[in-house]
Protein backbone atom coordinates (compact mmCIF):
# COMPACT_ATOMS: atom_id res chain seq x y z
CA UNK A 1 0.00 0.00 0.00
CA UNK A 2 2.88 2.38 0.84
CA UNK A 3 4.47 1.65 -2.54
CA UNK A 4 1.18 2.38 -4.37
CA UNK A 5 0.74 5.59 -2.39
CA UNK A 6 4.29 6.70 -3.21
CA UNK A 7 3.76 5.99 -6.91
CA UNK A 8 0.48 7.87 -6.82
CA UNK A 9 2.12 10.94 -5.24
CA UNK A 10 5.00 10.78 -7.72
CA UNK A 11 2.61 10.47 -10.68
CA UNK A 12 0.49 13.38 -9.43
CA UNK A 13 3.61 15.57 -9.01
CA UNK A 14 4.80 14.68 -12.50
CA UNK A 15 1.38 15.56 -13.91
CA UNK A 16 1.41 18.89 -12.09
CA UNK A 17 4.83 19.85 -13.47
CA UNK A 18 3.82 18.79 -16.98
CA UNK A 19 0.55 20.68 -16.65
CA UNK A 20 2.35 23.89 -15.73
CA UNK A 21 4.50 23.59 -18.85
CA UNK A 22 1.47 22.83 -21.05
CA UNK A 23 -0.58 25.69 -19.63
CA UNK A 24 2.02 28.31 -20.53
CA UNK A 25 1.42 27.74 -24.27
CA UNK A 26 -2.35 27.09 -24.21
CA UNK A 27 -4.99 29.40 -25.66
CA UNK A 28 -8.79 29.71 -25.90
CA UNK A 29 -10.97 30.57 -28.88
CA UNK A 30 -12.40 34.08 -28.87
CA UNK A 31 -16.14 34.62 -28.49
CA UNK A 32 -17.01 31.80 -26.07
CA UNK A 33 -19.96 32.67 -23.83
CA UNK A 34 -18.64 30.87 -20.73
CA UNK A 35 -15.15 29.65 -19.86
CA UNK A 36 -14.85 28.12 -16.40
CA UNK A 37 -12.81 25.47 -14.58
CA UNK A 38 -15.15 23.02 -12.82
CA UNK A 39 -12.91 20.34 -11.32
CA UNK A 40 -9.24 20.30 -10.40
CA UNK A 41 -7.44 18.66 -7.45
CA UNK A 42 -6.83 21.94 -5.63
CA UNK A 43 -10.60 22.24 -5.12
CA UNK A 44 -10.79 19.32 -2.67
CA UNK A 45 -8.18 18.19 -0.17
CA UNK A 46 -6.80 14.71 -0.71
CA UNK A 47 -7.88 14.30 -4.34
CA UNK A 48 -5.13 13.39 -6.83
CA UNK A 49 -7.09 14.30 -9.93
CA UNK A 50 -10.51 14.53 -11.56
CA UNK A 51 -10.96 12.70 -14.85
CA UNK A 52 -13.58 11.42 -17.32
CA UNK A 53 -16.18 14.19 -17.82
CA UNK A 54 -19.88 13.59 -18.52
CA UNK A 55 -22.49 16.29 -19.16
CA UNK A 56 -26.27 16.42 -19.64
CA UNK A 57 -29.03 18.99 -19.59
CA UNK A 58 -31.70 18.04 -17.05
CA UNK A 59 -35.41 18.30 -17.91
CA UNK A 60 -35.67 21.60 -15.98
CA UNK A 61 -32.75 23.10 -17.94
CA UNK A 62 -30.08 22.61 -15.29
CA UNK A 63 -26.66 21.39 -16.39
CA UNK A 64 -25.24 18.35 -14.59
CA UNK A 65 -21.50 17.69 -14.84
CA UNK A 66 -20.27 14.32 -13.52
CA UNK A 67 -16.70 13.09 -13.20
CA UNK A 68 -14.30 10.60 -11.59
CA UNK A 69 -12.93 11.82 -8.25
CA UNK A 70 -9.62 9.91 -8.13
CA UNK A 71 -8.21 9.99 -4.61
CA UNK A 72 -5.04 7.90 -4.30
CA UNK A 73 -3.69 8.55 -7.78
CA UNK A 74 -4.77 9.41 -11.32
CA UNK A 75 -4.74 5.72 -12.25
CA UNK A 76 -7.72 4.10 -14.00
CA UNK A 77 -10.21 1.75 -12.35
CA UNK A 78 -8.20 -1.47 -12.36
CA UNK A 79 -5.22 0.24 -10.72
CA UNK A 80 -6.97 2.56 -8.26
CA UNK A 81 -8.62 1.50 -4.99
CA UNK A 82 -10.36 4.83 -4.35
CA UNK A 83 -12.36 6.44 -7.16
CA UNK A 84 -15.67 8.18 -6.46
CA UNK A 85 -18.24 9.82 -8.73
CA UNK A 86 -18.73 13.54 -8.15
CA UNK A 87 -21.07 16.11 -9.69
CA UNK A 88 -21.73 19.84 -9.91
CA UNK A 89 -24.95 21.46 -11.12
CA UNK A 90 -25.69 24.79 -12.80
CA UNK A 91 -29.09 26.49 -12.92
CA UNK A 92 -27.95 29.38 -15.12
CA UNK A 93 -26.53 27.68 -18.22
CA UNK A 94 -23.04 27.21 -16.88
CA UNK A 95 -22.33 30.62 -15.39
CA UNK A 96 -22.35 29.50 -11.74
CA UNK A 97 -22.15 26.05 -10.17
CA UNK A 98 -23.03 24.19 -7.00
CA UNK A 99 -20.18 22.92 -4.78
CA UNK A 100 -18.56 19.59 -5.62
CA UNK A 101 -20.80 16.78 -4.36
CA UNK A 102 -19.66 13.17 -4.13
CA UNK A 103 -22.66 10.98 -5.03
CA UNK A 104 -20.98 7.54 -5.27
CA UNK A 105 -18.38 6.67 -2.63
CA UNK A 106 -17.57 3.06 -1.75
CA UNK A 107 -15.18 1.92 1.03
CA UNK A 108 -11.48 1.88 0.26
CA UNK A 109 -10.71 -1.02 -2.08
CA UNK A 110 -13.89 -0.55 -4.13
CA UNK A 111 -13.98 1.99 -6.93
CA UNK A 112 -16.55 3.55 -9.28
CA UNK A 113 -15.37 5.06 -12.56
CA UNK A 114 -16.30 6.39 -16.00
CA UNK A 115 -19.64 8.19 -15.44
CA UNK A 116 -22.13 8.49 -18.28
CA UNK A 117 -25.71 9.74 -18.36
CA UNK A 118 -28.96 9.46 -20.30
CA UNK A 119 -32.01 11.67 -19.84
CA UNK A 120 -35.33 9.90 -20.47
CA UNK A 121 -37.27 12.69 -22.16
CA UNK A 122 -40.57 10.93 -21.53
CA UNK A 123 -40.31 10.45 -17.77
CA UNK A 124 -37.69 13.08 -16.91
CA UNK A 125 -35.55 10.52 -15.09
CA UNK A 126 -31.78 10.86 -15.40
CA UNK A 127 -29.73 7.65 -15.45
CA UNK A 128 -26.07 7.71 -14.44
CA UNK A 129 -23.94 4.65 -15.24
CA UNK A 130 -20.49 3.75 -13.98
CA UNK A 131 -18.07 0.82 -13.97
CA UNK A 132 -17.42 -0.80 -10.58
CA UNK A 133 -14.61 -2.99 -9.25
CA UNK A 134 -13.73 -4.48 -5.88
CA UNK A 135 -9.94 -4.48 -6.18
CA UNK A 136 -9.44 -6.41 -2.93
CA UNK A 137 -11.88 -9.26 -3.57
CA UNK A 138 -12.23 -9.44 -7.38
CA UNK A 139 -9.34 -7.65 -8.99
CA UNK A 140 -9.85 -7.07 -12.75
CA UNK A 141 -13.53 -8.13 -12.66
CA UNK A 142 -15.74 -5.32 -13.98
CA UNK A 143 -19.35 -4.74 -12.94
CA UNK A 144 -21.87 -2.26 -14.33
CA UNK A 145 -23.98 -0.08 -12.04
CA UNK A 146 -26.67 2.52 -12.61
CA UNK A 147 -28.20 5.14 -10.32
CA UNK A 148 -30.95 7.58 -11.24
CA UNK A 149 -32.46 10.92 -10.30
CA UNK A 150 -36.07 12.05 -10.63
CA UNK A 151 -35.47 15.59 -9.39
CA UNK A 152 -33.00 16.97 -11.95
CA UNK A 153 -29.90 15.66 -10.24
CA UNK A 154 -30.55 16.92 -6.71
CA UNK A 155 -30.84 13.41 -5.23
CA UNK A 156 -29.88 9.98 -6.54
CA UNK A 157 -31.08 6.42 -6.01
CA UNK A 158 -29.04 3.58 -4.55
CA UNK A 159 -26.81 1.73 -7.04
CA UNK A 160 -28.26 -1.14 -9.07
CA UNK A 161 -26.06 -3.85 -10.58
CA UNK A 162 -27.11 -4.41 -14.21
CA UNK A 163 -24.11 -6.55 -15.19
CA UNK A 164 -26.20 -9.71 -15.90
CA UNK A 165 -28.60 -7.72 -18.10
CA UNK A 166 -26.03 -6.14 -20.43
CA UNK A 167 -23.21 -8.68 -20.61
CA UNK A 168 -22.74 -12.40 -21.05
CA UNK A 169 -21.75 -14.66 -18.13
CA UNK A 170 -18.77 -15.84 -20.18
CA UNK A 171 -17.47 -12.24 -20.19
CA UNK A 172 -16.84 -12.19 -16.43
CA UNK A 173 -13.06 -11.92 -16.64
CA UNK A 174 -12.94 -9.87 -19.86
CA UNK A 175 -11.71 -6.27 -19.92
CA UNK A 176 -15.05 -4.53 -20.45
CA UNK A 177 -16.64 -1.19 -19.61
CA UNK A 178 -19.57 1.10 -20.30
CA UNK A 179 -18.37 4.08 -22.34
CA UNK A 180 -18.09 7.28 -20.33
CA UNK A 181 -19.93 10.45 -21.37
CA UNK A 182 -23.52 9.82 -22.39
CA UNK A 183 -26.03 7.60 -24.14
CA UNK A 184 -29.15 8.68 -26.02
CA UNK A 185 -32.95 8.70 -25.98
CA UNK A 186 -34.66 7.75 -29.25
CA UNK A 187 -37.82 9.08 -30.88
CA UNK A 188 -39.66 5.84 -30.06
CA UNK A 189 -38.74 5.97 -26.37
CA UNK A 190 -35.74 3.64 -26.21
CA UNK A 191 -32.65 4.37 -24.12
CA UNK A 192 -29.41 3.43 -25.91
CA UNK A 193 -25.81 3.23 -24.77
CA UNK A 194 -22.55 1.47 -25.66
CA UNK A 195 -20.37 -1.09 -23.90
CA UNK A 196 -16.86 -2.14 -24.92
CA UNK A 197 -15.40 -5.63 -24.58
CA UNK A 198 -11.80 -5.32 -25.68
CA UNK A 199 -11.71 -9.00 -26.64
CA UNK A 200 -15.07 -9.29 -28.39
CA UNK A 201 -15.96 -5.84 -29.73
CA UNK A 202 -18.22 -2.88 -29.19
CA UNK A 203 -21.89 -3.48 -28.32
CA UNK A 204 -25.05 -1.44 -27.95
CA UNK A 205 -27.33 -1.99 -24.98
CA UNK A 206 -30.86 -0.68 -24.59
CA UNK A 207 -33.94 -0.26 -22.42
CA UNK A 208 -37.48 -0.45 -23.82
CA UNK A 209 -39.22 0.28 -20.49
CA UNK A 210 -37.70 3.57 -19.32
CA UNK A 211 -34.78 2.01 -17.48
CA UNK A 212 -36.62 -0.63 -15.48
CA UNK A 213 -34.68 -3.32 -17.36
CA UNK A 214 -31.80 -3.40 -19.84
CA UNK A 215 -30.81 -5.73 -22.67
CA UNK A 216 -27.68 -6.38 -24.68
CA UNK A 217 -27.90 -6.21 -28.47
CA UNK A 218 -25.48 -9.04 -29.06
CA UNK A 219 -23.96 -7.88 -32.33
CA UNK A 220 -20.26 -6.91 -32.03
CA UNK A 221 -19.13 -3.81 -33.90
CA UNK A 222 -15.50 -3.70 -35.04
CA UNK A 223 -13.33 -1.75 -34.98
CA UNK A 224 -14.47 0.17 -31.94
CA UNK A 225 -13.47 1.30 -28.49
CA UNK A 226 -15.09 4.10 -26.45
CA UNK A 227 -18.07 5.21 -28.54
CA UNK A 228 -21.15 7.42 -28.66
CA UNK A 229 -24.53 6.58 -30.16
CA UNK A 230 -27.13 8.96 -31.62
CA UNK A 231 -30.35 8.53 -33.58
CA UNK A 232 -30.49 10.35 -36.92
CA UNK A 233 -33.70 12.09 -38.07
CA UNK A 234 -34.71 9.13 -40.24
CA UNK A 235 -34.44 6.72 -37.29
CA UNK A 236 -31.01 5.33 -38.22
CA UNK A 237 -28.74 4.56 -35.29
CA UNK A 238 -25.22 5.95 -35.63
CA UNK A 239 -22.26 4.91 -33.46
CA UNK A 240 -19.14 7.08 -33.60
CA UNK A 241 -16.11 5.08 -32.40
CA UNK A 242 -12.64 5.65 -31.10
CA UNK A 243 -10.14 3.28 -32.74
CA UNK A 244 -6.66 3.27 -31.27
CA UNK A 245 -3.74 3.81 -33.68
CA UNK A 246 -6.04 4.41 -36.65
CA UNK A 247 -5.63 8.20 -36.63
CA UNK A 248 -9.34 8.62 -37.47
CA UNK A 249 -12.81 7.73 -36.17
CA UNK A 250 -15.01 4.87 -37.44
CA UNK A 251 -18.76 5.12 -38.04
CA UNK A 252 -21.26 2.26 -37.59
CA UNK A 253 -24.88 2.69 -38.74
CA UNK A 254 -27.99 0.54 -38.43
CA UNK A 255 -31.36 1.07 -40.10
CA UNK A 256 -33.04 -1.86 -38.31
CA UNK A 257 -32.52 -1.05 -34.62
CA UNK A 258 -29.20 -2.80 -34.25
CA UNK A 259 -29.89 -6.08 -36.07
CA UNK A 260 -27.48 -5.32 -38.94
CA UNK A 261 -24.75 -2.71 -39.25
CA UNK A 262 -22.64 -0.93 -41.87
CA UNK A 263 -19.14 0.24 -40.93
CA UNK A 264 -16.92 2.87 -42.55
CA UNK A 265 -13.88 4.96 -41.62
CA UNK A 266 -14.36 8.74 -41.54
CA UNK A 267 -11.15 10.41 -42.68
CA UNK A 268 -12.61 13.84 -41.85
CA UNK A 269 -12.65 12.98 -38.14
CA UNK A 270 -8.95 12.92 -37.31
CA UNK A 271 -8.38 11.40 -33.86
CA UNK A 272 -5.42 10.13 -31.80
CA UNK A 273 -7.46 7.40 -30.07
CA UNK A 274 -9.43 9.30 -27.44
CA UNK A 275 -12.98 9.46 -26.16
CA UNK A 276 -15.06 12.10 -27.96
CA UNK A 277 -18.63 13.43 -28.04
CA UNK A 278 -21.40 13.58 -30.66
CA UNK A 279 -24.80 15.25 -30.23
CA UNK A 280 -27.93 15.85 -32.28
CA UNK A 281 -28.93 19.49 -32.71
CA UNK A 282 -32.24 19.26 -34.55
CA UNK A 283 -31.28 17.93 -37.99
CA UNK A 284 -27.61 18.80 -37.43
CA UNK A 285 -24.79 16.83 -35.81
CA UNK A 286 -22.15 18.30 -33.50
CA UNK A 287 -18.89 16.47 -32.84
CA UNK A 288 -16.10 17.34 -30.40
CA UNK A 289 -12.68 15.72 -30.01
CA UNK A 290 -8.95 16.34 -29.90
CA UNK A 291 -8.42 16.75 -33.63
CA UNK A 292 -4.87 15.46 -33.92
CA UNK A 293 -3.66 12.16 -35.40
CA UNK A 294 -1.02 11.49 -32.77
CA UNK A 295 -1.42 13.72 -29.72
CA UNK A 296 -4.20 14.49 -27.24
CA UNK A 297 -4.38 18.23 -27.86
CA UNK A 298 -6.39 20.93 -29.62
CA UNK A 299 -10.03 20.41 -28.62
CA UNK A 300 -12.17 21.06 -31.72
CA UNK A 301 -15.90 21.15 -32.53
CA UNK A 302 -17.25 20.21 -35.96
CA UNK A 303 -20.73 20.64 -37.48
CA UNK A 304 -22.43 18.43 -40.08
CA UNK A 305 -25.63 19.36 -41.93
CA UNK A 306 -25.88 16.07 -43.87
CA UNK A 307 -26.06 13.49 -41.06
CA UNK A 308 -22.31 13.02 -40.74
CA UNK A 309 -21.46 12.48 -44.41
CA UNK A 310 -19.32 15.63 -44.35
CA UNK A 311 -18.11 18.05 -41.66
CA UNK A 312 -17.69 21.39 -43.44
CA UNK A 313 -17.65 23.63 -40.35
CA UNK A 314 -15.14 23.39 -37.52
CA UNK A 315 -13.59 25.59 -34.84
CA UNK A 316 -10.80 24.95 -32.39
CA UNK A 317 -12.08 25.61 -28.89
CA UNK A 318 -8.80 25.18 -27.05
CA UNK A 319 -5.20 24.98 -28.26
CA UNK A 320 -3.07 22.89 -25.93
CA UNK A 321 -3.16 19.62 -24.02
CA UNK A 322 -6.72 18.21 -23.93
CA UNK A 323 -8.46 14.83 -23.89
CA UNK A 324 -12.00 13.52 -23.19
CA UNK A 325 -15.01 15.75 -23.89
CA UNK A 326 -18.79 15.71 -23.40
CA UNK A 327 -21.37 18.04 -25.01
CA UNK A 328 -24.95 19.02 -24.26
CA UNK A 329 -27.43 21.37 -25.95
CA UNK A 330 -28.97 23.87 -23.50
CA UNK A 331 -32.57 24.99 -23.25
CA UNK A 332 -31.78 28.33 -24.95
CA UNK A 333 -30.13 26.64 -27.96
CA UNK A 334 -26.53 27.25 -26.90
CA UNK A 335 -24.09 24.37 -26.51
CA UNK A 336 -22.05 23.43 -23.43
CA UNK A 337 -18.79 21.51 -23.77
CA UNK A 338 -17.10 19.91 -20.73
CA UNK A 339 -13.56 18.59 -21.27
CA UNK A 340 -10.23 17.58 -19.81
CA UNK A 341 -7.25 19.84 -20.40
CA UNK A 342 -3.92 20.89 -18.95
CA UNK A 343 -2.48 17.35 -18.95
CA UNK A 344 -5.51 15.87 -17.09
CA UNK A 345 -5.21 18.36 -14.23
CA UNK A 346 -8.12 20.65 -15.11
CA UNK A 347 -11.67 20.00 -16.30
CA UNK A 348 -13.29 23.02 -17.87
CA UNK A 349 -16.62 23.98 -19.37
CA UNK A 350 -17.27 26.38 -22.24
CA UNK A 351 -20.54 27.55 -23.76
CA UNK A 352 -20.95 28.71 -27.35
CA UNK A 353 -23.76 29.41 -29.81
CA UNK A 354 -24.46 27.80 -33.16
CA UNK A 355 -24.13 31.25 -34.76
CA UNK A 356 -20.63 31.60 -33.32
CA UNK A 357 -19.65 28.17 -34.60
CA UNK A 358 -20.87 29.01 -38.11
CA UNK A 359 -19.01 32.32 -38.38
Amino acid sequence: MKKNLFLGIFFSFALMMSAQAQESSASWAEGLTVVQDLFEPSMKEGVSCYRIPALVTAPNGDLIAAIDERVLSCGDLKWNKDINIAIRRSADRGKTWSPIETIVDFPLGQSASDPSMIVDKSTGEIFLFYNYMDLDKEKDVYYFHVISSRDNGKTWSAPRDITPEISEASWKHDFKFITSGRGTYTSDGQLLHTIVNLEKGLFVFASDDHGQSWRLINHPLKPGDESKIVELPDGTWMVNSRVNEAGIRYIHTSADKGQTWTTRPDSALVDPGCNASISRYGDLLLFSNVANEKERRDLTVKLSNDQGKTWPIEKRIYTGSAAYSSMSVLDDGSVALFFERNDYQTNSIVVFTLEWLRK
